[in-house]
């Protein structure tokens, strides 16, 4: 057995490696297109056990009599960024591609978490967008109008060693489809490339300040060095969004490069300094620490898991934080005092489902996330 591996690292030319009332609908005038998973999409789902499946409260569908999602689970959210397609390369095997991007990703993990998102990405009108389209509605996202941008859809080329770590190459375009005046969502999440390449990353600065009155905002850095320039032109964009930000997730090895030499939890204590609510800083194998603007500070160990592969473990650990304050009943403008002074237990319960969700994504191929009745009892 092993410890869940660092995420998110910093490479060389790939730049990365990767280691919880009745709800509104999405706010655009789209559908909600969520449905229940099946074993049948989700070859996972067939091993849970019938007793578990039966007594779980379905995690998809309208919000209903018959399929409840809970008063944690009332509002939406909306993702920022980028959607592509990871080509994953193993040693004497032929590539497998898979759907990624960071913000997808997370986007993804939301929805089988039971929460309605939207996601404003762009990717080609190509086999490879027609795959993203079908991936990401199959478990409920809706796709902002005009994520389809035409020209070619973007790839990361992600080459796994033996200890499951990738690293990632790019060929990617960047983006953002106007948004329509009629979003309001309870969470905004962003972060990774689409943050910082033109020009879609003043578009998403642009938004998140717009949506701040209404909604939380969570930020991922997720470092892409070979992608994003120098610690030194990167770093004024990524504060620009931290001050803006409820929630910051941040790996120790994004640290690293951003701010090398320098403590977790001083830089972490600095991005509070910037307006931060919270600052979680991720630790691969050691797991994670959190800060807060309310002078909380939590540590969590990672669980233990036989790892496959860790594309997508950061996502799935962001949308794990997410869930669980949202559970909590923290998402919204409204909570943003609260999720500032939010208490040390309720913090590490949300740090301890998210390494869970983390966990279980590494246990098996791709950015594949869990479904909330694979947390069931958890």
């Amino acid at each position: 057995m092993t410890t869940l591996p660092p995420e998110d690292a910093p490479g060389t030319e790939s730049g990365r490696r990767e280691a919880p009332g009745e709800p509104s609908g999405p706010q655009s005038g789209t559908t909600d297109r969520r449905t229940e998973p099946s074993p049948a999409a989700h070859p996972e789902l067939a091993l849970l056990p019938e007793p578990e499946l039966a007594s779980t409260t379905p995690a998809y569908g309208p919000a209903s009599e018959a399929s409840p999602r809970g008063p944690e689970a009332a509002g939406s959210a909306l993702v920022l960024g980028e959607a592509l397609i990871d080509v994953v390369e193993r040693a004497g095997e032929d590539p497998v591609e898979h759907v990624g991007g960071s913000p997808a990703n997370v986007a993804l993990g939301i929805a089988r978490l039971g929460h309605a998102v939207e996601l404003a990405t762009w990717f080609g009108i190509d086999e490879r967008g027609d795959r993203i389209r079908q991936h990401l509605e199959t478990d409920g996202v809706v796709l902002v109008p005009g994520s389809e941008l035409g020209g070619r859809t973007s790839t990361a080329a992600a080459r796994i060693g033996a200890d499951g770590a990738a690293d990632y190459t790019f060929d990617l375009r960047s983006d953002l489809p106007a948004l329509s005046p009629a979003l309001a969502p309870t969470v905004v999440h962003t972060g990774s490339i689409a943050a910082v390449l033109p020009p879609g990353a003043e578009k998403i600065a642009e938004a998140v300040e717009r949506f701040r009155p209404l909604a939380t905002i969570t930020y991922d850095p997720n470092a892409r060095p070979d992608l994003m320039g120098s610690a030194e032109q990167a770093r004024p964009v990524m504060e620009r969004l931290i001050a803006q930000a409820d929630v910051v997730k941040v790996s120790d090895e994004d640290l690293a490069w951003l701010a090398p030499g320098v403590d977790v939890r001083e830089v972490a204590g600095d991005w509070i300094g910037l307006g931060a609510g919270i600052v979680v800083v991720t630790l691969g194998g050691a797991g994670a620490l959190a800060v807060t603007a309310g002078g909380v500070e939590v540590d969590v160990v990672a669980p233990r898991v036989d790892v496959v592969d860790t594309v997508g473990a950061g996502d799935s650990f962001m949308a794990g934080i997410i869930d669980g304050l949202w559970r909590a009943g923290l998402t919204g403008a409204a909570q943003r005092e609260a999720l500032r002074g939010i208490d040390r237990v309720t913090l590490g319960d949300v740090l301890t489902r998210a390494a869970q969700v983390a966990a279980i994504t590494v246990s098996r191929a791709g950015a594949n996330p869990p479904h909330r009745i694979e947390l069931a009892g958890r």
